[in-house]
């Protein structure tokens, strides 16, 4: 009697807290998708309705004004091709310097590996600040060029530590010894035998760099001097901000500038979001593992 009592009670006990989990989700969910919902709609809708706060979940008044002077800018075709090629070659070059650090940070034969770990950790909590960032990047020559957005961030610490977790947990050390035994040199170990069987860390390392690369701004707006190497994100910021100044400096047809700017605002945020929200449900596995592999024992 006791034990189906206690049954009874545990099967009670686990609804409530699968009930209580499913109403925090969708609580969630509704946080998170309601401002891209509310972003899209405002986007398509009539400015002025949106400013009414006529707008919650459907556009209302459809208009594409805001696209189409968005479109018409031809620095816009411009800045997606430099971000094309700023997160190709970045990442590319991001996944190389990080594998080729990762791997022998993970052996345990590698010398003074606790000291260099520790080395490199410590960059994640200190930096030696954005002006000598900056003149360090000038006096190699790289500012107003693609380089000065990939190589100062050739390597991030946080990835750094997550792919060596993984070629420690995931890949037996025994495997490696009986690599070297068979006369296989280093070299030829990582690229015949740790790569082919790393490709889960490989995927979660060019993800969080191409987003990473796709999503920056600020180095840009920091090294680049000239408007045709301008990545798009800096190129929307700035027809953001001449929208918005024509708006206010124009005494003709002000009202109607300053709506335009207002819809111009939401348009730019999903043009520039649109690749990740379209890639992301394809590559959502990816992430969940690199979160799952950064918890592991490092």
């Amino acid at each position: 009697m006791r034990k189906e009592l206690t049954y009874k009670s545990g099967k009670s006990d686990e609804r409530v807290f699968d009930t209580v989990v499913n109403i925090l989700a969708i609580l969630i969910v509704v946080v998170v998708l309601y401002p891209l919902l509310f972003i899209v709609s405002a986007s398509f809708s009539d400015p002025a309705r949106v400013l009414n706060g006529e707008v919650f979940l459907l556009p209302k008044g459809i208009t594409l004004d805001a696209y189409q002077n968005v479109f018409q800018n031809g620095q816009i075709w411009n800045g997606y091709r430099n971000t094309l090629v700023y997160t190709i070659i970045g990442t590319a070059v991001n996944v190389l310097m990080t594998t080729l650090a990762a791997y022998p940070l993970s052996r345990p034969d590698l010398p003074a590996r606790g000291i260099l770990m520790f080395v490199i950790t410590l960059t994640m909590f200190f930096s030696g600040g954005l002006i000598p960032s900056y003149l360090l990047v000038k006096n190699l020559g790289m500012v107003d060029t693609m380089w000065a957005l990939i190589i100062p961030g050739a390597i991030a610490t946080y990835n750094l530590i997550v792919m060596r977790t993984y070629f420690q947990s995931s890949i037996p050390w025994e495997i490696q010894e009986a690599a070297h035994i068979d006369g296989c040199s280093n070299w030829k170990l990582l690229t015949h035998v740790i790569l082919p069987l790393s490709k889960p860390i490989l995927a979660v390392m060019v993800l969080f760099y191409a987003v990473g690369h796709w999503n920056s701004y600020f180095n840009a707006l920091i090294y680049i001097r000239t408007k045709d190497l301008y990545p798009l994100q800096l190129v929307l910021r700035e027809v953001l901000m001449v929208s918005q100044a024509d708006a206010v400096d124009s005494n003709v047809g002000m009202e109607s500038k300053v709506l335009l700017a207002e819809s111009i605002k939401y348009a730019v945020i999903i043009i520039s979001s649109l690749p990740v929200l379209v890639m992301y449900p394809f590559v959502q596995r990816h992430f969940v593992k690199g979160v799952m592999i950064g918890s592991l024992k490092g």
